[in-house]
């Protein structure tokens, strides 16, 4: 290893002025732990560095430590074994149950869509090649431990590790390091991504009265703030709307977390009559297995789950149609409306809703409602800015459908969320802060915020930055 900083140091690889890509290094008396090993998505130039070599021999990591199950924030874990990491990939159990699932989705899309460019020779590359395989998937979840929000792991004689609840998904953890250094110890903090408070479905992201050295703090929303209304009266006049028309509703939702609130939205609103009894079809094999996972985890969640009889899970009701296989899922682009279709991914960006976007997009009837952020490069963010047409397995599609989009559902805490976490922080006050996973405008722009309200050392880094961790 490097004696770079006298062995200890933290190194952004990824979410560095972007909102995807989750990575960070921190070596410590000897040992290399990588916290989150997230894809990055989006732009080409984005996920083109997906292939590129990462800086340090996966081999040499000793562990890896994970926030959450996203894929931007997990999605590289199977290459980084596929490339000879050995160690230990440790997080909740509720993480761990969501990436068995989501790692092995995320691989089969990569095999898919290799194949597909082959068969269809639009690839430069002959032939092309996934990212990671299945297989590859299977051996990285064969390296998970588990531990429970609260419980301290240790990771070295100098490193150990907690996971607080942080109330963005299912399992997401804010995770605090303790690093010795002889007699000196730090405290280093990693918000992962926050959820938001008095959200529909999952409890406030956990106070951190204990304290911090280090903190590194999620900014995705630093700019912004989130609509200050309620969602539901919305969401229950665009279903009026297509019983009216006789149209679609197509909700592109995460299948994890976002899946179920649209969910329960739809459920107590046809059972209190604001929304009219129509067909609801959750057309996504892995929004269905996460939302099975949902119904196993509760203490995350603010919803009560009812399983005295066996039966009871929050999320299911009479309207709702499962579509697991292929065949189920096309039959449903020869179904008239009205009726609900809520499928992945929350950006349009793969997965079964770009091939109902395709057929259901040049129908005026159609209304497309997006529930979250949508990134830049994705059909999600051109469809949200008002694209006339947007491109999908190799064809231009026209846009005559009406485009909704709802910011009070995210997951993601706003800026005042953001600034009102912070605000948690008991003695010591952080001494540095590093603001990743945003785009630059909203990175130093919350960076401005955190400085003017608490007097914190705050800053962006930049990718591949390296910082030493007992300096000055």
């Amino acid at each position: 290893m490097a004696n770079d900083f006298d062995g200890f140091s933290l190194q952004f690889l990824g979410a560095a002025r972007t909102v995807t890509g989750s990575k960070y290094l921190l070596e410590a008396g000897g040992m290399r732990v990588l916290v989150d090993c997230g894809l990055f998505q989006g732009l080409k130039e984005l996920r083109l560095r997906n292939w590129q070599p990462l800086p340090i021999d996966a081999a040499s990591i000793d562990h890896v430590v994970l926030t959450h199950a996203h894929i931007d924030h997990t999605g590289y874990l199977p290459r980084l074994v596929s490339q000879g990491f050995k160690g230990r990939v440790w997080a909740t159990p509720a993480t761990r149950d969501l990436c068995d699932f989501m790692l092995k989705d995320s691989a089969h899309l990569q095999e898919e869509e290799a194949e597909y460019a082959n068969r269809k020779g639009f690839s430069k590359h002959k032939p092309a090649l996934p990212l990671y395989t299945v297989r590859d998937a299977e051996q990285a979840m064969a390296r998970f431990s588990t531990v429970e929000p609260g419980g301290r792991q240790a990771l070295s004689d100098v490193v150990d590790v907690v996971f607080h609840r942080a109330g963005h998904i299912l399992g997401s953890s804010i995770v605090e390091f303790g690093v010795k250094n002889g007699g000196a110890q730090k405290r280093l903090v990693f918000s992962g991504d926050l959820g938001r408070y008095d959200s529909l479905l999952m409890r406030d992201p956990e106070a951190m009265t204990g304290g911090a050295d280090w903190l590194v703090m999620e900014s995705t929303y630093g700019n912004r703030e989130h609509e200050d209304k309620d969602p539901r009266p919305h969401i229950a006049a665009l279903v009026k709307k297509i019983v009216e028309t006789k149209g679609v509703l197509l909700i592109p939702a995460f299948a994890v977390g976002r899946t179920q609130e649209i969910l329960l939205i739809l459920r107590d609103g046809i059972k209190d009559g604001s929304i009219p009894k129509v067909p609801v079809h959750l057309d996504s094999p892995m929004a269905i297995d996460a939302t099975e996972t949902y119904c196993k985890y509760t203490d995350d969640q603010r919803v009560p789950h009812d399983h005295t009889r066996g039966t009871g899970c929050a999320f299911f009701f009479g309207q709702l149609e499962l579509a697991q296989s292929v065949e189920e899922s096309k039959r449903l682009n020869l179904m008239p409306g009205p009726r609900v279709i809520v499928s992945a991914s929350g950006m349009a960006s793969g997965g079964r809703i770009v091939h109902h976007l395709k057929n259901r997009l040049p129908d005026p009837r159609t209304i497309v409602l997006f529930v979250g952020f949508q990134a830049p490069g994705t059909r999600g963010r051109a469809l949200t800015q008002g694209a006339p047409e947007v491109k999908m397995f190799g064809e231009l599609v026209p846009v005559r459908a009406q485009i909704e989009r709802i910011d009070a559902l995210s997951a993601h805490a706003d800026r005042s969320e953001l600034v009102r976490w912070a605000g948690t922080f008991g003695k010591p006050a952080p001494t540095r802060v590093f603001l990743t996973h945003g785009e630059p405008e909203a990175a130093e722009s919350l960076a401005a915020l955190l400085r003017e309200t608490y007097g914190w050392n705050t800053q962006v880094p930049n990718p591949l930055e390296k910082v030493g961790l007992f300096e000055g």
